[in-house]
């Protein structure tokens, strides 16, 4: 479990399934994420039973759940996928729509990325955001990832041949990022 001041950072539970299926299910919240609205109860039940005994610090992908700390209202989630023999990781979070403006995304994913580069010693996080999806590059920007590229139309993506924005911060750049902000 991770936490901030006004979050809680965490594994899953299977109450979560009917908040997840709901924001999940925004049209406008899966349009840039890998899964199809609507989001099935179902589905998010066998999403977090998947999730289930799952080791942050393992490789492969761990979904944290974000909470807000004051009344443990389920705000989204962060996902981190550890590889290269746990050296590197790839973050991607999701938000739900009435919880957006307010601080909370980029909140967690700061805290995620000190815990992964700061605690855990891992040498790189990146991730890989649709170029039309302007708040979640503005959101990794002001927590201190450096842009590294854009592939252009590189992502057949629901129908379309979409851009695509990598991201990256080094662990050698993170206590620079942190003095900073």
């Amino acid at each position: 479990m991770l936490t901030t001041e006004r979050l809680v950072l965490r594994p899953f539970r299977a109450a979560d399934a009917p908040v997840l299926s709901a924001y999940r299910s925004d049209p406008a919240i899966a349009r840039y994420q890998g899964w199809d609205a609507p989001f099935a109860l179902a589905a998010a039940e066998a999403f977090v039973a998947g999730l289930d005994g799952r080791d942050p610090r393992a490789e492969g992908w761990f979904q944290y759940a974000v909470e807000r700390a004051a009344d443990g209202v389920l705000l989204g989630d962060v996902g981190v996928n550890r590889h290269d023999e746990g050296r590197q990781a790839e973050i991607g979070f999701t938000l739900a729509a009435g919880h957006h403006g307010r601080g909370y995304g980029a909140e967690a994913v700061r805290r995620v990325v000190h815990f992964l580069l700061a605690e855990e010693g891992l040498h790189r996080v990146h991730a890989s955001v649709d170029g039309r999806n302007g708040p979640s590059a503005r959101l990794l920007e002001r927590v201190g990832f450096r842009r590294e590229g854009l592939e252009l139309q590189s992502q057949w993506w629901k129908g379309e041949w979409t851009d695509d924005l990598r991201y990256a911060v080094l662990a050698s750049e993170w206590s620079s990022v942190r003095a900073g902000s």
